[in-house]
């Protein structure tokens, strides 16, 4: 009897441990630990692409027609990773939680690398150059950020303008009005509810100026270069897929010609 009693403790606790560790094989989304993010992508057959409505990155048109040069580069990277590119508009302020919940598999918007992110989440090489710039009505005054301690400046909460602010010892002393988009941001420029906004160069010199819906609003100044990058989850193996795409479409011109038709520099 008590022979028959151990060989069943053993044979539950034998059952016990095998159900452990089936059941540790499975994240809480249902996927396989172990299993590659490239492999999680093309099990899907898709890959959701975060993005904001950012031009000349991912934006709507006059004709109704989403594109943008990250929209077309994206397309383009998908059709070569055998996946359908899905596009789903998020909040940039927490552009990262989701990524790491797997709401989306990548951010592709005009993401500037800096070291911060590079710590959290797996970024592409540069592929366009970026600077932060401050854009203000054409008849303001400006000689550096020093015109500005004491008066409003916007700009996208979570972004590399919202850092330069916080870096920029006169803008630090100017009263700082968080957007949820860098249009918005520009918005509160145009309406004179702000003196000034810290934008990415590529969406200013996209937006204002002549032929625009802010033609009164101008470039004053340039607060750094920087680079962009897409984003992927740390340790993502689609990083270095992209990448090797990139360089293909950068040897066969293709990057090039995408950059021209969207007014953009490529990154060195």
């Amino acid at each position: 009897m008590k022979k028959l009693l151990y060989l069943f403790l053993v044979l539950t606790m034998v059952l016990a441990l095998a159900a452990c560790g089936n059941s540790g094989d499975k994240d809480a989304a249902g996927n396989t630990q172990d299993e590659s993010d490239l492999a999680y992508v093309k099990g899907k057959g898709k890959m959701i692409i975060g993005y904001t409505d950012y031009a000349p990155m991912n934006y709507t048109d006059e004709d109704g027609n989403f594109t943008g040069f990250d929209t077309e580069l994206a397309i383009l990277a998908c059709e070569k990773l055998g996946v359908e590119p899905e596009f789903v508009e998020i909040n940039w302020d927490t552009k990262e939680v989701e990524l790491n919940a797997k709401s989306i598999d990548c951010i592709w918007n005009g993401l500037t690398i800096d070291d911060k992110r590079k710590q959290t989440m797996e970024i592409t090489k540069p592929y366009v150059k970026n600077a932060q710039v401050v854009v203000m009505k054409e008849d303001a005054d400006y000689e550096d950020t020093s015109s500005l301690i004491g008066k409003t400046v916007a700009a996208e909460q979570g972004s590399a303008g919202e850092d330069t602010i916080e870096a920029d010892e006169n803008l630090k002393q100017a009263t700082y009005v968080p957007k949820t988009l860098q249009t918005e941001a520009l918005m509160e420029v145009k309406a004179g509810t702000a003196d000034a906004a810290v934008l990415d160069l590529t969406l200013a010199n996209t937006m204002t100026g002549e032929g625009t819906n802010f033609e009164d609003v101008t470039i004053v100044d340039y607060l750094g270069e920087e680079d962009y990058g897409v984003a992927f989850r740390k340790g993502s193996d689609i990083c270095a897929e992209v990448n090797k795409i990139f360089d293909e479409l950068v040897a066969d011109g293709t990057m090039a010609k995408l950059a021209e038709k969207y007014g953009l520099e490529l990154a060195e």
